[in-house]
């Protein structure tokens, strides 16, 4: 019996060891496949000795560079080294994104230091106010509005807004102000507003006819300080301020434009009547100009009320 037990589990191992499956290596056909075994092994491939310190880990903020134009091998200039950036330098504030567009630093000034990283440039406006200047910076040729308050400006020269035929506004408020060049704001055609207040300036230049304000307020011009007939033809001038400047006169003629005349706190100690009026053509009407500040001077306005019949109100000062 025990014999017989043994035959049949012999013949239940051959037989299965019949059925088993075939052991052999099987080959993959690696054309079948987009990428060689052999190559994605080798792209993966790494330095197990490789070691990563800690401390030359830096953390921050990588800016993205914009606008950075790219060049041709043959743009490239050959002082640069190979692997060496190149920064595009800008001479006169222009750039092919347009005049004062973000990121544009104007010309440079005196010091080596770029206009619009020294100031602000928002457009075409150039804010310099308190930088301790003591002259008038080269700006942008583009600048329409300037504003160089507090500093310790004390010379405007002739061809410091030479170049700036597009200039609109010039703000010098607070400076040390006490000459200007004859033909500093000659050519200046488009030219609107001026302010010049709290300076030292003895003599006004000539200035263009598209005058729209001036604000000499708080100067020392005096008697000879104002040329003759200087506001004749500025037939759009709307605002003079000339408060606080030492003047024994009334800067006649002036034009019809005028809506606000300042000049209190000088040293007027008469009028003429024909000043605002045209004593020999009663119908003329002066309606714009009805703001006229005489107060803090030595004259008694009631000694010429032929002088105010032409106008909308009569001038602030002392009646008595």
């Amino acid at each position: 019996m025990k014999t017989f037990a043994n035959v049949f589990l012999g013949l239940f191992i051959l037989k299965s060891v019949v059925a088993a499956p075939p052991t052999d290596t099987i080959n993959y056909d690696t054309d079948t496949y987009e990428v060689d075994l052999e190559e994605l092994d080798n792209l993966y491939d790494y330095d197990e000795s490789l070691t990563v310190d800690q401390a030359q880990i830096e953390i921050g903020t990588v800016l993205p560079v914009v606008n950075r134009p790219i060049l041709s091998p043959e743009q490239v200039p050959e002082d640069i080294e190979e692997g060496e950036e190149s920064t595009p330098k800008l001479i006169d504030g222009s750039s092919p994104q347009g005049p004062l567009s973000p990121g544009v630093l104007g010309p440079e000034t005196s010091a080596g230091i770029s206009t619009c990283l020294l100031c602000t440039c928002i457009g075409k406006t150039v804010y310099c106010d308190e930088h301790n200047l003591d002259s008038v910076p080269l700006l942008p040729k583009e600048t329409t509005h300037v504003y160089l308050r507090f500093n310790k400006i004390n010379k405007i020269n002739k061809n410091d807004f030479a170049h700036l035929n597009k200039l609109q506004k010039i703000d010098l408020t607070s400076n040390l102000i006490s000459e200007i060049d004859e033909d500093a704001f000659r050519g200046l055609e488009q030219l609107n507003d001026l302010i010049l207040r709290d300076n030292r300036i003895r003599q006004l230049p000539e200035l263009p006819n598209s005058m729209n304000v001036i604000d000499v307020s708080n100067n020392r011009l005096g008697r000879q300080g104002i040329k003759q007939e200087a506001f004749k033809d500025m037939i759009d001038l709307h605002l003079l301020y000339l408060t606080n400047n030492n003047l024994d006169h009334v800067p006649i003629p002036l034009p019809d434009s005028l809506q606000a005349l300042h000049l209190q706190d000088n040293n007027i100690q008469e009028m003429h009547e024909d000043t605002f009026c045209k004593m020999k053509d009663f119908s003329y009407s002066r309606r714009a100009l009805e703001d006229i500040r005489l107060d803090g001077n030595p004259i008694n306005l009631s000694n010429t009320p032929q002088a105010f019949m032409c106008l909308p109100r009569i001038p602030i000062g002392r009646l008595i």
